[in-house]
């Protein structure tokens, strides 16, 4: 791993979770079933983001709200796996996610909980800290909302970033994506459905998701990374496109790779890689999670086994 980055780093978690995976060999209707792996992992996308750049020596700022004993539950499961854990506490519980996964057939299903609504001051309070662990370097906004929680809050804050100089990274969808691009982040993260319905058009070709990421580029944004599942990714910056073929993995689980993507991207922009190198530490991140079963993220070994194995081919200049 390479030197930390002297950069801030901070990852706003507004609705974080318990994140709790099973593993059966096969669900049977209507019958009781043994699992033969349970997992307890703090859970959020921001959270996400955090744990991997503490894999990836990128210290970060973790702001998130944390509520009752099951998010008390979730501190204490983040223990290491966090540089700096920042929770305004709130009452009512943290949600509850769940992910099972069914080794024949291979499925994998994934239980969303809902969580309490947030309060105004609660959302102020979090917001400030996220703010100030971002001073001079890099704001990562990600995941769903709390209820309570308006949906142009991630717009808000990118213009927030930009008039203090803090680059904005945004992993969102919907609205959400929508409002926040008019105020010109310098990265998002959609995949190709997301950003196909962004676009309101299907994005069949490579090509055409590049123009989509051009002109969004003209709109402010800086960079625009969309990944296509299988395909791998596409990185669009300023000045030429970039695409990246995923390692051959045995994929255990989904869950936290486009996080780790995230992760990878941020921690390369931090420490001064160039586009090609990012995109290649990004998959190599989502590649090496989706290898781990349940809520897991990749290893530093990992990294320094796939990292190689990651193809990026220029694709305009």
């Amino acid at each position: 791993m390479r030197e930390s980055p002297v950069v801030s780093i901070a990852t706003l978690t507004l609705n974080p979770c318990l994140d709790v995976s099973y593993e059966f060999p096969s669900l049977v209707r209507d019958e009781k079933v043994r699992a033969n792996h349970t997992r307890f992992d703090p859970g959020g996308n921001g959270i996400n983001v955090g744990r991997a750049l503490k894999q990836l020596d990128a210290p970060a700022t973790n702001c998130c709200i944390l509520a009752g004993e099951i998010g008390e539950l979730v501190a204490r499961l983040v223990g290491n796996q966090l540089d700096n854990l920042v929770a305004v506490r709130m009452s009512g519980e943290t949600r509850i996610n769940c992910t099972i996964l069914e080794e024949n057939p291979r499925t994998q299903y994934e239980v969303d909980g809902v969580g309490p609504a947030v309060a105004p001051a609660v959302l102020d309070q979090v917001t400030d800290r996220f703010l100030a662990g971002a001073q001079g370097g890099f704001g990562v906004l990600t995941g769903s909302l709390p209820a309570g929680v308006p949906e142009t809050v991630y717009a808000d804050l990118v213009e927030r970033l930009r008039q203090r100089d803090v680059l904005a990274i945004v992993d969102t969808k919907g609205p959400m994506l929508a409002s926040a691009i008019e105020h010109g982040p310098y990265l998002i993260k959609p995949n190709r459905y997301e950003l196909e319905r962004h676009c309101g058009h299907p994005l069949p070709k490579r090509e055409d998701v590049v123009e989509e990421a051009r002109r969004l580029q003209r709109k402010g944004v800086t960079y625009v990374c969309v990944s296509l599942g299988g395909e791998g990714a596409v990185l669009v910056g300023p000045e030429n496109a970039h695409h990246a073929t995923a390692p051959h993995v045995q994929i255990r689980s989904t869950v936290g790779a486009g996080d780790s993507l995230v992760g990878g991207l941020v921690a390369a922009f931090a420490q001064g890689r160039d586009i090609a190198a990012a995109l290649r530490l990004g998959i190599a991140c989502g590649s090496g999670t989706a290898q781990h079963p349940g809520t897991s993220l990749f290893t530093r070994e990992d990294i320094e086994r796939l990292e190689t194995q990651v193809t990026v081919k220029l694709l305009d200049a």
